[in-house]
């Protein structure tokens, strides 16, 4: 279940234009946005779709974990409006697979296990592990200020890098405004590709150029802006990108293949399927992070809901999967499948990329009042259940994985559309898979 953004004091309103955008980039759900593709319209599932998918999913029913979630992946899809959905879960038992719907609308291709997508704001989670694993190592410390390390780029209309500590940035309760809800990076990402012009260092300076949300350590409020400056830092200390030192700590011990940090490179790796944004105004689904069904008839045709022959004539959702994601970097690029990120939380909280103290503090949540700890957040399920991960949300691509505290059980779900699942199918897939017993 996505977490909110919200802070304990109430910001200033937003324009209308900031808020839709701001919407993908993390304000309603954590992730961080980057530049749509233009291009052209593709066929949204209408609600003959909806309907179809809805009674598979029933008809399915519960009575395994198998099927289970099979059912609970194609509510998704009928709660969101999104083409498809997928799931994979790793427990004890081994693992399950299941998806519903179509990763392309033009060819009928279904989802697969292996298929690349963007993860969004999952980014977040590996950054903050990086950042500890240096800690640990003493080649920074938690509470050492964003000026020691970057000298002079935070300054300025009440922004003062001497007074906020990477320790802030981590838990986002450095106060410093999120660069996605400017309205000039606002226009800058809704071009098309190749390239957004927006660096680091740049994206940093447009933030700064607004007053912080608060004083250091007195609020907290998600910001992209937090984890881009961790990018920056984790360079300056080793002398590499964050990509790279990243892919040197974590992606290559644990054999993550399917996971990339791709810079300007505006394409998928194959194998993938295509991603989907909501056309502004168009039926299919709701806004982002409600969801909703579409409108029109086609015929249903298959469990899953419709063939792609019978979509064509209806519209409502854009084709984004091409896309330039730099401007994201460090607070939201990566690019995983659901199998290597299973793999990343799993190995996480079983503690094979940090010690048990360093862990501790990750899923310490004092600083955000239970929010949000270290590149992780809480999900408590109404069985008593807590869950750890992290969600991610980026033009045409929605995912979240948790895992229970031990990371003996894990569950990485997504959709091919940026709409977000329904909150509720969402609440019955987690019910699901951790609840039973």
């Amino acid at each position: 279940m996505p977490i909110r953004a919200r802070g304990r004091k109430r910001p200033a309103r937003a324009t209308a234009g900031a808020l839709a955008l701001a919407a993908l980039l993390g304000a309603a759900v954590p992730g961080c946005g980057a530049p749509a593709d233009p291009g052209a319209a593709a066929p949204t599932p209408g609600a003959a779709h909806t309907r179809g998918v809805a009674a598979a999913a029933r008809r399915a029913g519960e009575g395994n974990t198998e099927a289970g979630l099979r059912a609970a992946v194609r509510r998704l899809v009928a709660g969101s409006g999104a083409p498809g959905a997928a799931a994979l879960a790793r427990d004890g038992a081994g693992t399950r697979f299941a998806s519903a719907g179509f990763a392309d609308l033009r060819t009928g291709r279904r989802i697969h296990k292996s298929d690349r997508f963007r993860a969004g704001s999952v980014t977040k989670t590996f950054v903050a592990t990086v950042v500890l694993q240096l800690a640990e190592e003493r080649r920074l410390a938690l509470d050492d200020t964003v000026d020691t390390y970057l000298p002079g780029l935070v300054r300025g209309h009440g922004n003062d890098g001497r007074k906020i500590t990477l320790r802030q940035l981590l838990t986002h309760t450095s106060g410093l405004f999120d660069f996605a809800a400017d309205q000039r990076v606002v226009r800058r990402l809704s071009g098309p590709p190749p390239g957004s012009g927006l660096t680091p260092r740049r994206l940093v300076r447009t933030a700064v150029a607004h007053r912080p949300w608060f004083a250091p350590g007195a609020g907290w409020r998600y910001s992209n802006t937090n984890y881009v400056l961790l990018g920056l830092v984790v360079e300056h200390v080793t002398g590499r990108p964050y990509a790279t030192e990243t892919e040197r700590r974590v992606l290559g011990p644990l054999a993550l293949r399917g996971t990339s940090f791709p810079g300007t490179r505006a394409t998928l790796p194959a194998p993938h399927g295509r991603a989907y944004t909501v056309r502004p105004g168009g039926p299919g689904t709701g806004s982002p992070g409600t969801g909703g069904p579409g409108t029109g008839s086609p015929r249903t045709g298959s469990p899953d809901g419709p063939r792609p022959a019978d979509l064509r004539d209806v519209t409502g959702l854009r084709d984004v999967t091409d896309l330039d994601p730099s401007a994201a970097g460090a607070a939201g690029e990566a690019i995983s499948t659901l199998d290597d990120l299973a793999r990343f939380y799993g190995t996480l909280l079983r503690g094979g990329l940090l010690p048990r103290a360093a862990l501790r503090r990750m899923r310490d949540t004092t600083a955000s009042d239970g929010r949000y700890g270290m590149g992780l957040f809480p999900v408590r399920l109404s069985c008593g259940v807590t869950l750890w991960g992290h969600n991610g949300r980026i033009n045409g691509s929605y995912v979240q994985v948790v895992a229970t505290s031990g990371g003996r059980h894990v569950l990485a779900y997504r959709l091919n559309s940026d709409a977000g699942p329904a909150p509720s199918a969402e609440r019955r897939l987690l019910t699901a898979e951790f609840c039973r017993g």
